[in-house]
């Protein structure tokens, strides 16, 4: 993971384009560059739930389900070029002259993966494996470097035979999951996902994922009427994570991160930077795992 920017003026500018997660690029319909805190660096998203479909209703969810949404069935074809500009676009280096990405600092001009999310659960789309198959075609065809292939997925499907038979698309090409865990406890769960699918279904395929490949787990902490998360459930939240490991899956790390943009209630609020900074070393202490921090306001 790359260091963020040392100088001021760099990170101000990081700072800008981080909360700048817009997924409208152009005249795109579904592929959208972004520069990623967690990355690092570039990463081209391909958002398959313009549907806006999701088994989630995250109490920090930052989009927008009132306005008008696209309920036909992602186009291969057009995913296909629009990636195949994108990528393009990228690895030439032609991205920084786009006036969004202009003053991005020079050791966050690398293309870090393609990131298949989008506003929804991505694994619910209908055709999500042929989905799989052209982000990956995508990848191998153009020079990318140390690029990759990254599925941000909230878990709930990956036990699915669909969904696993997507998941070893994504394994050939050495790809990564990168899977929500935000709580310890049925309760707390139940508290910020505000989802019907139990949270034992979630654990399950996270162990089942995580037995195949190593995972990334990201967590997303907060206060919600501006209290932090117990103590008890960060707690609970470890012995999960060792629980995946116990059972012989691999965690690659794990990502601990706060809002950085404007949530779906207003109820609940970004921790400070001390309060994720010490969420991230308790599950450090308590897991031996590696942990990457994000502030909200980094």
């Amino acid at each position: 993971m790359k260091k963020p920017p040392s100088s001021p003026s760099d990170a101000e500018s990081a700072r800008a384009l981080f909360q700048a997660h817009g997924r409208d690029f152009q005249a795109n319909r579904y592929v959208y560059p972004v520069l990623s805190r967690r990355a690092g660096g570039i990463s081209i998203g391909v958002n398959v739930n313009r549907d806006k479909a999701c088994n989630f209703d995250c109490v920090y969810c930052q989009v927008d389900r009132t306005e008008k949404v696209d309920t036909e069935p992602v186009d291969l074809d057009l995913l296909a070029t629009e990636l195949q500009r994108m990528v393009e676009l990228v690895t030439s280096g032609r991205i920084f002259e786009q006036t969004k990405f202009r003053d991005t600092p020079p050791e966050l001009r690398r293309f870090n993966d393609i990131a298949i999310s989008g506003d929804g659960e991505p694994t619910l789309a209908a055709n999500f494996i042929d989905i799989v198959k052209v982000c990956a075609k995508a990848l191998r065809s153009q020079p990318c470097g140390d690029a990759t292939l990254v599925l941000i997925t909230n878990a709930t499907l990956l036990h699915q035979d669909r969904v696993r038979r997507a998941l070893e698309v994504l394994d050939e090409v050495d790809g990564r999951i990168w899977a929500k865990l935000d709580a310890g406890t049925e309760d707390y769960y139940r508290k910020v996902a505000r989802s019907t699918v139990p949270f034992q279904r979630i654990l399950d395929n996270l162990t089942e994922a995580a037995q195949a490949r190593p995972i990334v787990i990201q967590s997303l902490f907060m206060r919600i009427n501006n209290e932090p998360p117990p103590t008890a459930e960060l707690e609970a939240y470890c012995d999960r994570l060792n629980e995946i490991l116990a059972a012989g899956g691999q965690i690659e790390s794990v990502q601990i991160h706060t809002i950085a943009r404007t949530p779906a209630e207003s109820f609940v609020a970004a921790l400070t930077n001390a309060e994720v900074d010490a969420a991230a070393e308790l599950v450090r202490k308590r897991s031996n795992l590696r942990v990457a921090a994000y502030h909200g306001t980094s």
